[in-house]
């Protein structure tokens, strides 16, 4: 992941504070998707906008499909799903697709 933007990064880093905040002990897409919209920019929170969708309205529908964990929070570092792995991978592949040397929020 050293080859990822430093927005790509901070969402990253905002999806694990989300998991986080729900109590959750995996970072899923779900928190990728909240990470994006807290961020509030670039290519994906445009597309997001164009579509015609509400940043909070989106938020607030993920956090109430979401909901919380149990109790005890997870100590140590929270590990990705599958799927977040996944879509990591698929957007490595994008970026080199695009003869990109770097992968963006927007793959």
């Amino acid at each position: 992941m050293n080859n990822f933007t430093p927005r790509a990064q901070q969402v990253l880093q905002l999806a694990r504070k989300e998991a986080d905040r729900f109590n959750h002990n995996y970072v899923g897409t779900e928190h990728l998707l909240l990470g994006l919209i807290k961020l509030g920019q670039g290519v994906a929170v445009n597309v997001l906008q164009k579509m015609g969708l509400d940043l909070e309205t989106v938020r607030m529908e993920v956090e109430k499909q979401v909901g919380s964990g149990p109790e005890t929070k997870m100590v140590g570092n929270i590990p990705y799903t599958p799927r977040v792995k996944k879509v990591l991978a698929l957007a490595g592949k994008e970026a080199k697709a695009l003869n990109h040397s770097y992968v963006g929020t927007e793959h």
